[in-house]
C-alpha cells in the first residue's frame, strides 16, 4: 500500500515537472519569437542612420557624419553601443556642429584589429579625420567610450580643441591595488537572446529602464565590441595607469556625471577630477546613467564649453 502511494506521488511530482517544463518550453519560444521580431526591426532602423563605411590601415570603420557646423564633435560611444548610439547622444546638436559618430572596434561592423587596444582606437581615430580632411575635434566620450577619449586627448592634443566626459569611465586618482581584469557583460550574455533575456533586470542591476534593449539590438552585430571593452578598453586605465598622466592634458575638460548612475562610479570621478587642468565638473542629483531629465542642462552646458573654448 505504501509502495504504491510513493509511487502515485513519484508519478505526481514527474506529472508536475513536466508540465512546467513544457510551460518554461513555451515562454521561452514566445520570448525568442519576440526577441527575433525585434531584432529585425532594430536592422532595419539602423539602416535609418546613412551610416558610411571606410577602409582605414587595419580594415573598415563604420560611421555617421552628419551636421555642417563649424565645430566638430567626434563622438566615442559606450559598450554596447555603436555609430547609432553614438549619433544619438548628440543628434539634437546637428543643427549647430557636425557629427561624426564612429563604431568602435568590434562594433556594427567596424573591424576590430590584432591590437585593439584604446591607444589604437585613438590612433584609428586620426585616420579616420585624415581622410575626411577634418583638422580638429571635440571629443566626446561616454561611458566605456571615456577611455577612448581621454586617450585621444592626451595622444593627439594638437587635434583636440576640447574633451567631453559623459558618464564616463573614470581614471584612477592613484594607482589601484587591483582591479578586475574582466569588466563587463561575459561573452556568451553579449547576444541578442541572452540579452533580451536579462532586460527585466536591468533596471536593478544598471538603473535603466528595461526598453533601453531596444536601442542595444541586434546585440549579436556589437558582441565583438563588448568583449573588447569588457577585456581590454574598461581595465585599461588601472592596467596601465601610468600611461594616463591626466595632469599633462593640454586641452579643457567638461565632466558630467550623474551622483545615482549605476555603471559610471560617482565617486571615482568626483575624486579623480582634481587630475584635470582647465575642467569643469557638473554632476546632477538624479538622471542615472543616461542622465535622464536633464537633457536642456546637458545641451547648455555642451553649448557653452564649446563656445568658451573657442575664445
Amino acid at each position: 500500500m505504501k509502495s504504491s502511494i510513493k509511487k502515485g506521488k513519484r508519478r505526481m511530482i514527474l506529472c508536475i515537472a513536466g508540465i512546467a517544463l513544457v510551460l518554461i518550453a513555451i515562454i521561452l519560444l514566445i520570448q525568442y519569437i519576440q526577441c527575433s521580431i525585434e531584432v529585425k526591426k532594430a536592422n532595419i532602423r539602423l539602416e535609418t542612420y546613412g551610416a558610411h563605411t571606410i577602409k582605414l590601415s587595419y580594415g573598415d570603420m563604420t560611421y555617421v557624419d552628419k551636421g555642417t557646423g563649424e565645430e566638430v564633435i567626434l563622438v566615442a560611444h559606450g559598450i554596447s553601443g555603436g555609430y547609432d548610439q553614438g549619433f544619438e547622444t548628440v543628434k539634437d546638436k546637428v543643427d549647430q556642429y557636425r557629427i561624426i559618430a564612429p563604431s568602435r572596434f568590434g562594433y556594427l561592423d567596424s573591424a576590430s584589429p590584432q591590437d585593439p587596444s584604446p591607444k589604437a582606437q585613438a590612433s584609428a581615430y586620426i585616420e579616420l579625420l585624415d581622410q575626411l580632411g577634418i583638422d580638429k575635434v571635440f571629443i566626446l566620450g561616454t561611458s566605456a567610450g571615456g577611455t577612448i577619449a581621454i586617450r585621444f586627448a592626451l595622444d593627439y592634443p594638437e587635434r583636440t580643441r576640447g574633451l567631453i566626459l559623459y558618464s564616463s569611465a573614470a581614471p584612477f586618482l592613484e594607482q589601484p591595488e587591483s582591479y578586475s581584469e574582466y569588466s563587463g557583460p561575459p561573452s556568451f550574455m553579449c547576444n541578442d537572446f541572452p540579452m533580451w533575456l536579462l532586460r527585466p533586470l536591468f533596471k536593478p542591476l544598471m538603473g535603466m529602464e528595461q526598453d533601453t534593449i531596444y536601442s542595444m539590438l541586434p546585440v549579436s552585430r556589437r558582441h565583438d565590441g563588448m568583449v573588447v571593452d569588457a577585456s581590454i578598453t574598461n581595465p585599461d586605465m588601472a592596467r596601465n595607469f601610468d600611461q594616463y598622466p591626466i595632469e599633462d592634458l593640454k586641452v579643457p575638460s567638461l565632466i558630467l556625471q550623474s551622483k545615482d548612475d549605476a555603471l559610471a562610479s560617482y565617486e571615482q570621478i568626483s575624486k579623480s577630477v582634481s587630475r584635470f587642468p582647465n575642467s569643469t565638473f557638473i554632476s546632477f542629483e538624479d538622471g542615472g546613467h543616461l542622465m535622464v531629465g536633464h537633457e536642456r542642462e546637458v545641451a547648455e552646458a555642451f553649448d557653452e564649453f564649446i563656445r568658451n573654448s573657442k575664445e
